[in-house]
């Protein structure tokens, strides 16, 4: 028995976001875990390409997330070869982050990975259509301060 006064999941905006969403994110998922690293290492991995040499404090606020997450996450990055904490000589409590010569030479593989992925989900959009649809989420995106990245 239906109730008319009770909206079907369906006729909610955030239904279809996370729909797609969940579709996107698990097929990217699916192709990195090939890879051997997760949408969070992958995370790390692009954030640092573009800023070695970066305290974990920091790399953690930028990206939204907990120093426990960055912690874990630089553990795994550090025992697969991909990346390296140095403490500082003055203060070994102070540690800095860079990309090992792997990991750095496997950012672009992975930056193509993703680029495939957008482009098999949002392709057939033309630009107009794909800059509505990113201009409309970016200003939900600020209207309501979110700051973590999304990585699960």
């Amino acid at each position: 028995m239906t109730d008319p006064n009770i909206s079907p999941l369906d006729a909610h905006l955030g239904y279809w976001l996370r729909f797609v969403s969940n579709h996107v994110s698990h097929a990217f998922a699916a192709t990195l875990a090939g890879q051997g690293v997760t949408v969070a290492e992958w995370v790390v991995l692009r954030d640092l390409y573009d800023r070695d040499g970066v305290a974990p404090s920091l790399l953690a606020d930028r990206l939204g997330m907990t120093r426990g997450a960055i912690s874990k996450l630089v553990d795994r990055l550090t025992a697969k070869g991909l990346l390296t904490q140095t403490a500082a000589p003055d203060d070994r409590r102070y540690q800095t982050l860079a990309l090992t010569a792997e990991g750095r030479a496997l950012v672009p593989d992975l930056s193509a990975l993703a680029d495939r992925n957008d482009a098999d989900f949002f392709g057939h959009l033309d630009p107009a259509e794909r800059a509505r649809i990113e201009d409309t989420l970016k200003g939900i995106v600020r209207r309501t301060g979110l700051r973590s990245i999304p990585i699960d």
